[in-house]
């Protein structure tokens, strides 16, 4: 008898980890946590059979086994590539393919660790995609002082104009809040953008400009 398909059922997957077989854990940790920036989680057994090392929400799992690099890469979105490519250049990682603007949307580049695995690691553009022709218009607009100081530096930051720092701004908060979708930041803007609040003084929260008067 025909077997009959039915439907698969609705998935929620938080979390993926990749596994890599390594004939070396204690040395393959190592490697992941002082040369490619990754912190390690944990290790099993004495000597270790198993480890986990994260980069940012990502855990790699690192088993005793024979290494098959030939067969499996891993690909890792994160928030600036640049300025992790320049910190595992400086350990002496091999590199495989240095950064550079993909079509795709990404800018990528490629190492190999210490068993000859396959990782690359790229950050999202934004600018890909045909132009969008728009007609922009003077809007009379008063900021805080504080406020239009931080706006500045952050523009400056994301090497935008101040416009177009306001309008990426602007367009985030019109999308449902959830998955960081409301917010044009990652987590490393968001570091920095608590550095410029330091900086300029900015002691108030963001429902605060429905308290502020003149």
């Amino acid at each position: 008898m025909p077997v009959t398909a039915t439907a698969a059922p609705p998935v929620e997957c938080e979390q993926q980890h990749p596994s890599l077989a390594v004939s070396d854990v204690s040395a393959a940790a190592d490697f992941y946590s002082n040369k490619l920036g990754f912190f390690l989680a944990f290790t099993w057994g004495d000597p270790p059979t198993m480890a986990g090392v994260n980069l940012g929400k990502v855990q790699v799992f690192l088993n005793k086994g024979t290494p098959g690099p030939g067969g499996c890469s891993v690909y890792f979105v994160v928030g600036d590539a640049d300025e992790l490519f320049e910190f595992q250049r400086a350990n002496g990682v091999e590199v495989v393919e240095p950064p550079a603007d993909k079509p795709w949307g990404l800018r990528e580049y490629t190492v190999r660790d210490l068993y000859g695995y396959a990782l690359t690691f790229g950050h999202h553009l934004y600018n890909v995609g045909p132009p969008v022709r728009i007609e922009r218009v003077d809007v009379p607009v008063r900021l805080e002082k504080r406020l239009a100081a931080l706006l500045q530096d952050l523009a400056a930051h994301k090497r935008m104009s101040l416009t177009s720092c306001l309008e990426e701004i602007l367009l985030h908060t019109c999308e449902p809040h959830g998955n960081g979708v409301a917010s044009p930041h990652g987590k490393r803007t968001l570091r920095y953008i608590q550095e410029l609040k330091a900086k300029h003084g900015i002691d108030y929260d963001c429902h605060a400009s429905y308290r502020f008067v003149e």
